[in-house]
């Protein structure tokens, strides 16, 4: 992880001990990120739909589109998270069939899965106008922002 990744970890770690809501980490989290992570186009979390666990609903969110509202668990990138339970990291969505788009300005994306004791809660998607945005450490550190949203829902 770069220290630009290390600085936004402990100030999210932070502010989670503090934080009077999920949702108010999840806006702090897609707000900051998209400040300070230029690749970082678009920036939002994705939560389990309460009356239909089906479904996926956009929650905080910070991007230049309104993203799909709902996703069914069976589509797009970010239903293959929810249903594999494992980071979907792809650097050029046109390659990609699973790909829904949101904005035809979009070139790569990654979705990670957020569990709370071992049952899909919610996502962290991120989308880049750029190719090849989310290699290793960038996946490292995405990973490391959610699951800090993981813990926040799991001590609830």
């Amino acid at each position: 992880m770069t220290p630009v990744h290390e600085e936004l970890l402990r100030e999210f770690q932070n502010f989670a001990k503090t934080a009077s809501t999920a949702q108010s980490l999840m806006d702090r989290m897609a707000q900051r990120l998209h400040e300070k992570m230029t690749r970082y186009n678009w920036v939002g979390f994705y939560l389990v739909d309460p009356a239909d666990p089906g479904i996926l609903l956009v929650g905080p969110f910070v991007g230049s589109f309104t993203p799909n509202a709902r996703i069914p668990l069976d589509t797009g990138l970010c239903g293959a998270a929810a249903t594999t339970g494992q980071t979907v990291v792809v650097q050029d969505v046109s390659k990609d069939p699973r790909y829904l788009a949101g904005s035809s300005m979009v070139n790569s994306e990654i979705v990670v899965p957020i569990s709370v004791k071992g049952k899909l809660a919610a996502e962290l998607d991120i989308e880049s106008y750029f190719a090849n945005t989310f290699d290793r450490s960038e996946q490292e550190f995405v990973e490391a922002c959610a699951t800090v949203v993981a813990r926040y829902l799991g001590k609830g």
